[in-house]
């Protein structure tokens, strides 16, 4: 190759390499992401959390009326809208269970007259029962462990029975259930007054009204019973036995409610001390 030639194009490799400069320290940092399009749309706000409101305060009662000194069948006249709803037995866990989940949600005043030979649907409501338990809501009271007949059994037997049920109901519920028991059947005299008495159960309780449910019974017959006996004054009794009644408890809150009454447990009316 000619010598000119030779420099000549060593020239122009030289001038072509020096127009290539290095990268800038820009180029070597990532490209920027594109900015968001703006929106016309307004941000959307949080919702304010609202507060869940307290249930309103259970009532207060003071118990106004001294122990009549026999068997009662309702509540003194005086007490006027009010009325005692009884519940009997406890044959059914799951009737157990309705009823204390009932007076829970609705803050209906019970008593329950309960046997121990049903330890197995108590004790699984003792949790639901043992707050309305504390306030008063609820009151516990003994039917006896076994269920019988007083009246055909001796002094002994009636006293053991009542004690053996006022031993599982302090052990459960934590409660002294004296001076109050309903005989089983409603069968009682002096004499099972007297022996009753003798262990602290003063106060046999009995009834002015039924729901007719000591066992299975169709809706429309209870619904016919409770439009009969859901008065003032009156103490009625139903039974935790059977499941027509958990079926009905809107029905029965209404009649009491255009009725203008409010129940109480016995505590709520009658002086104990």
């Amino acid at each position: 190759m000619d010598r000119r030639m030779f420099l000549g194009a060593l020239f122009a490799a030289s001038a072509l390499s020096a127009c290539a400069a290095p990268p800038s320290e820009a180029d070597r940092l990532p490209k920027p992401k594109a900015s968001p399009a703006p929106t016309t749309q307004p941000p959307v706000a949080e919702p304010t959390p609202v507060p869940t409101p307290e249930p309103p305060p259970p009532p207060q009662y003071v118990p106004a009326y001294d122990l009549p000194g026999g068997p009662i069948w309702g509540l003194p006249d005086e007490v006027g809208n009010q009325l005692a709803w009884t519940v009997d037995d406890g044959a059914s866990p799951e009737v157990v269970m309705a009823y204390a989940n009932f007076a829970q949600q609705t803050g209906t005043r019970l008593t329950f007259f309960i046997n121990g030979m049903y330890a197995d649907a108590w004790t699984p409501a003792a949790p639901v029962l043992a707050p309305m338990i504390a306030t008063g809501q609820v009151q516990i009271a003994n039917h006896t462990f076994s269920h019988p007949s007083l009246t055909s059994i001796g002094d002994a037997q009636i006293q053991d029975d009542l004690m053996r049920n006022h031993d599982f109901i302090q052990q459960l519920f934590g409660v002294d259930a004296r001076p109050w028991y309903r005989p089983p059947y409603g069968n009682r005299d002096a004499r099972t007054d007297a022996a009753a008495a003798a262990v602290g159960y003063t106060q046999p309780v009995m009834w002015y009204g039924s729901l007719g449910d000591s066992g299975l019974i169709p809706p429309e017959v209870m619904l016919q019973e409770a439009g009969k006996w859901l008065l003032p004054a009156h103490i009625v009794l139903g039974h935790a036995n059977a499941p027509t009644v958990t079926g009905l408890f809107p029905q029965l809150t209404e009649l009491l409610a255009s009725r203008g009454l409010a129940t109480v447990t016995l505590n709520d009316v009658f002086r104990t001390a």
